[in-house]
């Protein structure tokens, strides 16, 4: 429908093209709205003359580290650079658009893409975690696609901190309010504490979506004539310069007043607005489409005339508004959601009104496409916008900031965990492992999930605590894909290069380990000030590691998103001047059929347990140093991706088999990861309540290790798997063939893990002794004592 616009602003005192040009020296509040002094005589150059206010606000926003990535683009260029042919070859869209697309056959294709939204949910937990979802799902629906499933990645400040509680119940409640609200299934990702998250929190959300080849749409305005139609939700106050740095000061003549910078979201509205795109998109009466996120109108005129090679004006007096108020810079610079702005030809303008009206989505024309590569914006008819859309959208700055090795990364990774006690007492070792299960960390996290629904839709196959989200694309053939995020922020300050690949190989392992073949990645990535040379370094050596293991992976980044100045305000070059380098990694995999997807745990007793590939003494930075010893500094595990490609062979082989009964050969499979061996058995006894008998005489005479170093190691590479007794020489013969250690550690059945093995651990001075083989059990744990010490931490705190 549409509807006049009591604006109430023809009194607004307007600063027009015409102004500006004659009054050049007039000085301009640019250091309020977040632009350097150079940035702003660059502004000044590309227009020949000072710009209007209401340029300014553009400019200001579009040009902020969030939206034009001024501080990484240089670097993240190498994710391109070192992308081959053979990588492109599922590819149907990469970086650059709203969402990377990618080919799982049958004339299927997936969109999925992870961002941020990390100031706004410290700011206001609830809003600004819902906002991030909403945000996230409307890339998805920009790019044609029906959006099927959400994740998530929290990090929060100290769990027992008397702040945290108010962010982690703003942010769950407001991920699974919003989520929840759309009908989609939240199907997996991570929830930590850490000290160094306390002032910034981070929310990384992802979506994926679901759409044919056919059905791709792109941000980009052609067509001589055609008209620029915003719709959705009204523009309102809120969100005003929420991407830019600053959104706190009262401007004059037009500038923007001061408002809250967090948006507000509508589930409801946007779930309305998804169901309206789909409907349009089928009858092919949208020729380019843009979601208004970062930056409103301002990015999405810039950017869909930039995109085009084309040009646009629009008349900003008809946009709809919730607060008649605004002022034009205002209604430029909010970030209100729910909005979409889409190309339309003449033709089918009225096509289009009658499926938005069917579903009461309010609706403007604000313009149209020109031929003159412009954007001009009037305001009742006063030029208050002309400027090349290129300079807004695409050509902002481009630092080459100085970084460096920080001074302080020499003591920390000296600090190793060679001096900690490694106990030779089973009772100790068994209270380690309750200990560590029962950590924040490492605990269930289904205080969190539990609030969040992860099988709304029907097509859930598999979603947390297993390794990866399984999601159903398509119903008559079950074909799916799976998903993984991961992140360890302390592997990467250890060492940024290994703690990104660690990410990928992680999430890469994660998604063979439910039986998908890894096809592409998104990532978010998350670090602190970079103008502190210590943060830009940990940056620039995290992109390039991620690139690095990308290339050999042969999976290629189609997207995703850098949040900076994650900071807590402290003097820079500090340990604790930025958060831990947190780079959160997601990778899509494709199934032929999900219904085969491997569950994390096992259901029946009698089961053959095997440990698929290498363990090395490994401890720093580890859950063990850190939960049970307070200790934090060394060397993050060695990456080995050709083992990590290595082990995927091997379970995806395990995963896609038969057995001559023609049932499966793999009954559960989870990854070694943060924990190490110890986590992830005591991961698969909690899973179904079945328990096991584990033998560490292989692992530790095998790689030369204690017990402390068999249990707690975090070494990568490495994947426990079950299989009934008569398909044990399958997994060898599997294992074999592409040279992975398969090491057969125990049964499944009972209510108890019991470890026995190698009793005599050897502290850090005395070497490796293998010692006797114990003839008792070593370790003796009840499962539902585990599933108790798992299940009660967060509940304790929250």
């Amino acid at each position: 429908m549409t509807a006049s616009n009591p604006t109430g602003a023809t009194e607004e005192k307007y600063d027009t093209i015409a102004d500006a040009a004659a009054t050049a020296d007039q000085p301009m509040p640019y250091r309020e709205l977040g632009l350097k002094d150079d940035e702003y005589q660059a502004i000044k150059d590309l227009l020949g003359r000072r710009p209007t206010n209401a340029e300014l606000a553009m400019y200001s926003v579009m040009w902020s580290e969030h939206c034009s990535y001024k501080s990484s683009k240089k670097h993240l260029r190498q994710f391109g650079e070192k992308t081959n042919e053979n990588m492109r070859k599922h590819l149907l869209v990469g970086m650059g658009e709203n969402a990377g697309v990618v080919d799982i056959g049958d004339g299927y294709a997936v969109t999925f893409k992870v961002e941020s939204h990390n100031h706004p949910s410290f700011v206001e937990p609830y809003q600004g975690a819902a906002t991030g979802v909403g945000g996230i799902v409307r890339d998805i629906i920009s790019m044609g696609a029906r959006p099927v499933a959400v994740m998530d990645q929290l990090r929060f400040g100290a769990v027992d901190h008397p702040d945290t509680a108010r962010v982690v119940h703003g942010v769950v409640a407001g991920v699974g309010g919003y989520g929840n609200c759309l009908g989609l299934p939240n199907i997996g990702g991570e929830t930590e504490f850490d000290p160094s998250y306390q002032g910034n929190p981070l929310v990384n959300a992802l979506c994926i979506g679901v759409l044919k080849h056919e059905d791709i749409h792109l941000a980009s305005a052609t067509g001589v004539g055609n008209k620029v139609v915003l719709f959705g939700a009204r523009t309102g106050g809120d969100g005003i310069g929420g991407a830019s740095i600053l959104a706190s000061e009262t401007f004059e003549d037009g500038m923007p007043a001061k408002r809250p910078s967090v948006q507000v979201g509508d589930p409801f509205m946007e779930k309305v607005l998804i169901e309206c795109c789909l409907e349009l998109f089928a009858e092919g009466v949208v020729d380019g489409i843009q979601d208004l996120g970062a930056a409103g109108i301002s990015c999405a005129t810039s950017e869909l005339a930039s995109n085009g090679g084309s040009g646009m004006h629009v008349d900003l007096e008809t946009v709809l508004l919730r607060d008649p108020t605004l002022t034009a810079g205002e209604i430029l610079m909010s970030e209100s959601q729910e909005r979409m702005m889409c190309v339309v030809t003449p033709e089918k303008l009225d096509q289009f009104k009658q499926i938005v009206d069917k579903w009461d989505v309010e609706y403007s024309v604000i313009g149209e496409v020109t031929g003159d590569g412009r954007l001009t914006i009037d305001h009742h008819g006063q030029r208050i916008v002309d400027v090349d859309p290129k300079t807004v959208a695409h050509e902002g700055p481009e630092y080459d900031r100085p970084y460096a090795r920080p001074a302080w990364l020499d003591e920390l990774q000296a600090n190793t965990s060679e001096n900690l006690e490694r106990s030779n007492d089973p009772g100790v070792l068994g209270q380690q492992i309750l200990d560590l299960v029962g950590s924040a960390n490492q605990a269930g996290k289904n205080w969190v999930t539990d609030q969040y629904d992860r099988y709304v839709q029907g097509n859930t196959a598999l979603a947390q605590p297993d390794d990866a989200g399984v999601i159903r694309v398509v119903e008559d053939t079950n074909r799916g894909v799976a998903l993984a995020t991961d992140a360890n922020g302390w592997f990467t300050k250890l060492d940024p290069y290994t703690g990104a690949q660690q990410a990928l190989a992680e999430s890469y392992r994660n998604v063979c380990t439910v039986g998908a073949r890894p096809l592409a990645v998104t990532d978010c990535l998350n670090f602190g000030n970079p103008e502190d040379s210590d943060a830009m370094w940990q940056l620039v050596q995290a992109i390039t590691g991620l690139a690095d293991a990308c290339k050999e992976l042969e999976v290629p980044v189609t997207g995703g998103n850098v949040s900076l100045y994650n900071s807590s305000g402290t003097v820079k070059g500090q340990p604790n001047s930025s958060i831990n380098p947190t780079p959160v990694v997601g990778v899509l995999g494709v199934m032929d059929d999900v219904t085969r997807a491997n569950p994390s745990g096992w259901r029946e007793e009698g089961l053959a347990v095997y440990l698929l590939g290498d363990t090395q003494a490994e401890l720093d930075g580890s859950a063990w140093a850190r939960e049970l010893h307070d200790h934090f500094g060394g060397l993050p595990p060695k990456v080995d991706l050709a083992a990590e490609a290595a082990l995927g062979r091997v379970l995806l082989a395990l995963s896609e088999a038969q057995a001559e009964d023609g049932g499966r050969v793999l009954e559960a499979a989870h990854d070694c990861s943060t924990g190490g061996l110890a986590q992830t058995l005591a991961d698969c006894v909690m899973r179904f309540g079945v328990g096991a008998s584990i033998n560490l005489e292989g692992v530790c005479g095998g790689f030369k290790l204690d017990t402390t170093q068999a249990l707690f190691s975090e070494s990568g590479a490495r994947c426990v798997v079950a299989v009934r007794e008569g398909l044990a020489p399958v997994v060898e013969a599997a294992a074999q063939a592409e040279g992975v250690n398969a090491l057969r550690i125990g049964t499944t059945g009972g209510d108890l893990l019991t470890i026995t093995g190698q009793a005599q651990a050897k502290g850090s001075d005395e070497g490796f002794d293998a010692g006797e083989p114990t003839e008792g059990p070593l370790i003796v744990l009840d499962v539902e004592a585990l599933k108790y010490a798992s299940a009660a931490t967060l509940p304790k705190y929250f």
